[in-house]
């Protein structure tokens, strides 16, 4: 009895140190995952999509490279019409340089416009998109670029209708006055490519301003708002309004 008495405030000890090292091991591991983890969600409108939610997120797994995945859900604006039409994509994200990513990735659609120009059935399947995004991000510049293409993966187009492919592009560089506002150009143009029965390739506008934004300065919330001239003659003008929350 004498052994185990003396023994007991030893074990007890013991445990709590076992205890104390697995917790504080637990929290290391719980801090890690969510320096790795990052996702974002933004409010957009424009004249031509019409309001449409994004969101997009990453999980790196290491210093240089990182799994995304990114959603929009385009029927919440004109794309309602279109099949209720969806996108969610998967890619990965690479660190090229200082302040300079590289983001391959590729969606799929649900939804009508592709696959029968809206005059079939909402589908899942309806198109594909290779997309390329580049971001660069430095203490006074910042910049995107984005090339997307939407192409049908089915054919539902009834007879004398037809399949629709877009070519979609943006570019965008400004400076960053401060960590709170930033300024800069937005170039942006959407291409008709073709289809199964589009004989030739039509711009659908084309559009260049200035853009504003705002961040709060420790990260979280952000506004931009983008104005302009549409160069597609019988256009007028343009306005992108975009307002989100990055976690």
């Amino acid at each position: 009895m004498k052994n185990w008495l003396q023994f007991k405030p030893r074990g007890i000890k013991f445990s709590l140190a076992v205890l104390s090292a697995f917790i504080l091991s637990l929290g290391t591991t719980l801090a890690q995952e969510e320096k790795q983890f990052n996702f974002s969600v933004a409010l957009n409108s424009d004249q031509f999509f019409g309001f449409y939610p994004t969101f997009q997120g990453s999980y790196g797994f290491s210093d240089k490279a990182a799994l995304t995945f990114y959603g929009i859900h385009w029927g919440g604006g004109t794309g309602a019409n279109w099949g209720n039409w969806t996108e969610f994509g998967l890619g990965a994200n690479f660190q090229a340089g200082d302040g300079l990513t590289i983001n391959p990735q590729i969606g799929f659609l649900g939804g009508n416009l592709l696959s029968s120009g809206t005059a079939g059935p909402a589908i899942f399947g309806d198109g594909i998109v290779p997309n390329l995004t580049v971001n660069l991000l430095k203490e006074k510049v910042e910049g995107q670029f984005y090339f997307g293409y939407y192409a049908p993966l089915r054919d539902e187009a009834p007879t004398a209708g037809t399949t629709l492919s877009y070519v979609h592009y943006w570019l965008n560089l400004g400076f960053r006055a401060s960590q709170f506002f930033s300024f800069g150009a937005h170039y942006e143009h959407l291409i008709n490519s073709g289809g199964s029965n589009v004989d030739t390739s039509t711009d659908v506008y084309q559009w260049l301003g200035p853009y504003v934004q705002f961040s709060k300065p420790t990260g979280g919330p952000f506004a931009r708002f983008s104005f302009g001239t549409d160069l597609v003659e019988g256009n007028d003008s343009f306005f992108k309004l975009t307002t989100g929350f990055s976690f």
